[in-house]
């Protein structure tokens, strides 16, 4: 288990807050990326969230923390990041991307830690806000998500070797496959329900005659 938390893994975790592209290019090309490391982060963003619907102070959260479901939020957040990794690499397989599904897993985890660092302070600063001064909260969560999303271009666009434009076209059509995959799952278990019905209904047909 601790070939996948090495000394050099947690070094390019770290390098990508402040050199996203040459820590990437390592990922890509010299195997120095961890999808368990990626893992975890992914899970520590999940906490983050849960946390802040629980604890932020009561100017900016408007949620009922009885009403919170940390296991919820767990399986969404790595349903969502699951999707995003899928969608990215099934469209960019069709568009001569370089990357490959270990990569996609890689980046995109890496890249929810400046959401994970800006949480922390946001949940703590939002305890001691006045009304009129939620603006800081908001500031600081914007920079995080602002922060996330250049490493997550910046990710795509360095493991599959595209331009900008390419790669903010390849986004938009993941988000489309996203959208895809999640219909066609839906479909696929209306599917699996009816012939389960149907299979049920002559289960209890031929239970009832005999």
């Amino acid at each position: 288990m601790t070939k996948y938390f090495t000394r050099d893994n947690l070094y390019y975790f770290r390098r990508t807050l402040t050199n996203p592209v040459d820590s990437f290019y390592e990922i890509r090309h010299r195997e120095q990326g961890s999808v368990p490391l990626a893992l975890v982060t992914v899970f520590a963003f999940s906490l983050c969230f849960t946390l802040d619907k629980i604890f932020a102070g009561f100017i900016v959260n408007t949620v009922d923390p009885r009403s919170v479901n940390g296991l919820t939020d767990l399986v969404s957040v790595f349903l969502l990041f699951g999707l995003f990794s899928v969608g990215n690499w099934s469209v960019t397989c069709l568009m001569n991307g370089e990357g490959r599904l270990k990569d996609i897993l890689v980046v995109t985890g890496y890249s929810l830690m400046p959401l994970i660092l800006t949480y922390i302070p946001a949940i703590l600063i939002s305890n001691v806000l006045a009304a009129n001064e939620e603006v800081f909260y908001t500031v600081i969560l914007g920079f995080g998500v602002a922060w996330t999303a250049i490493l997550i271009l910046m990710g795509i666009m360095t493991v599959h070797n595209y331009t900008l434009l390419k790669t903010l076209i390849t986004l938009v059509i993941t988000l489309v496959a996203m959208f895809l995959i999640i219909f066609l799952a839906l479909l696929l278990f209306d599917l699996l329900n009816q012939v389960y019905g149907f299979f049920f209904s002559v289960y209890t047909e031929f239970s009832l005659r005999g």
